[in-house]
Parts: C-alpha cells; structure tokens; sequence
C-alpha cells in the first residue's frame, strides 16, 4: 500500500527533468483544452467531447497491437469517430444518438484489441487513467505545434464557429455553413483529446476539458474572456496537482482532475449563492 507521507525531496523531485516535461505538456495541454471547452458547453456537445476520448481507445490498443505509436492510433480513430458524429449529428440531439453508437462499438473494439495482445492489456492502465510524468520532449514538440495549428485555424472560422454555437437556426438562415461547422468543431476536438489524454486518461479527460470551461462561463459571458481563464484554470490544475501528488506520494491525474472539480465546486457554490440573493432583492 502507498503511504501518503509527505516527501521531504519533493522540491529536488519537482526540479527533475521528467517534471520539466509534465509542466509544460500542462501549458499546451491548457491552451487547446481551454480554447475548445467553451464550444463543447456552448454547443451542448459535453456527451460527445467525452466520448471521443473513449472512441480512441481501439485506436490506442490497435495501435500497441501492430507496434505504432499510440497517440497516433488514437489519434487516427478520435478523428475518425469526430468527422462522422459531425457528419451525422446536425442536431444536439442527432449528436448524442450518433456519438452513443459510435462509443458503443469503438469500446468493444478496443477490448477486443486489448484482449488479442498481452501488451496492449498492460497499456490500458495508463490509457485509461494517463501518464502524465512520462511524457517526453518529442510529444511536447508535437503538442506545441498543434496548438499553434489549432489557434490558426480557430481564428480563421472563430466568428461562424462561434454563430452556430449559440444558435444555430439563426447561423443557418444567415447562410453559415452548419454541417462544416460541426465536422470542423468535431476533428479539432479530436486532436484536442488526443492530446490530453497521456494527462489523465480517456476516464478523466472531462476533467480537463469541461469543467474549467464550465467553471470560467460561470465568472465571464465573454467568450474570448472564458476561454482565456478556462485555460489559466486548466493550467491551475495541471500544475497544483503535479506538485501536491510530488509532495504527497499520490497518481497525478486523479489530484489534477480532484482540483479542477473543487475550484468548479466552490465557483458553482459561490454563482448559486449570488443568483439566490438576487432573486430575494
């Protein structure tokens, strides 16, 4: 059994090469999870942006099984499960009917894939729950250029993306293209998870990924504003609970996704406690 004792070495811990890495996979982990938060609570997609962590999974054990990388099977079926929610999910409630098909045979297939190789069951742990103090330079370098990827192309279709998520009946009448839109939303959110989950897993992603969203459009309407502090509070759980699970012996991901749920907790406490003070006036 693990003790909880705090380590007396955590700063020269903390200092270590491996950490170095970990803490700046959290900066490029915070900037997509933030910018892309907001349109998933915005565009009730929370079911999808879920599961397509859960949908990379036989891609992840397939992956393990014929020796790739696993990222990159993750990623190839992340995306490939996106590209057809968004294709078939023109509607939230299309989405949530498309998604939980595709989530139920991407899970099976990814048992499948675990149970034909004794390397990929081994593998699963850290798919499922992430390995965040293993993350190397080489991925770090590929998390940093898809960010510089994803806010080039956010910024190109920020205005229409934005449009149909708040309302889309309306972004459709004024000619905004809704299907592109989706399937646009859909792929980056792929590649967005892809790079979460060596964080906190295909269980905890939500952590990462909603939750400060949910936590900053509590504080701000802005979308940009929103976007900005759901990444500064994406980047306060990554790092708190990087360093509180190196002081106290304990699994980053599950002190990382326990931060962000108290920092929403305590925000949602605060926005209920206002909102009834307001109607009381």
């Amino acid at each position: 059994m693990t003790s909880l004792t705090f380590d007396p070495a955590w700063m020269e811990t903390l200092s270590s090469p491996f950490m170095l890495n970990a803490f700046l996979a959290g900066i490029c982990i915070s900037i997509a999870a933030g910018v892309m938060g907001y349109f998933v609570i915005a565009r009730h997609s929370t079911f999808a942006a879920h599961a397509l962590a859960h949908i990379g999974l036989p891609g992840a054990t397939g992956a393990v099984l014929i020796g790739v990388p696993v990222w990159a099977g993750m990623g190839v079926f992340a995306l490939l499960g996106a590209l057809t929610i968004g294709a078939l999910g023109k509607k939230a409630s299309q989405r949530e009917i498309a998604t939980g098909t595709v989530l139920a045979f991407a899970t099976g297939l990814g048992l499948f894939f675990a149970r034909m190789s004794t390397s990929a069951s081994q593998q699963m742990q850290a798919i499922l729950f992430g390995s965040i103090l293993t993350i190397t330079t080489n991925q770090i370098i590929g998390f940093a250029l898809f960010d510089a990827l994803l806010l080039i192309v956010v910024s190109i279709i920020f205005h229409p993306l934005l449009f149909s998520s708040l309302d889309d009946q309306v972004a459709a009448a004024r000619g905004v293209p809704i299907m592109a839109m989706n399937i646009a939303f859909m792929a980056i959110m792929a590649g967005v998870i892809t790079i979460s989950v060596p964080a906190v897993g295909t269980l905890l992603v939500f952590a990462l990924v909603v939750t400060p969203a949910a936590t900053s459009m509590m504080i701000t309407s802005s979308p940009v504003a929103a976007m900005g502090m759901s990444g500064m509070l994406c980047l306060l759980s990554i790092w708190g609970g990087l360093t509180i699970s190196t002081m106290f012996p304990a699994p980053p991901s599950f002190v990382i996704v326990t931060l962000s749920t108290l920092i929403w907790a305590g925000v949602h406490a605060v926005h209920s406690l206002n909102a009834c003070r307001a109607q009381r006036r």
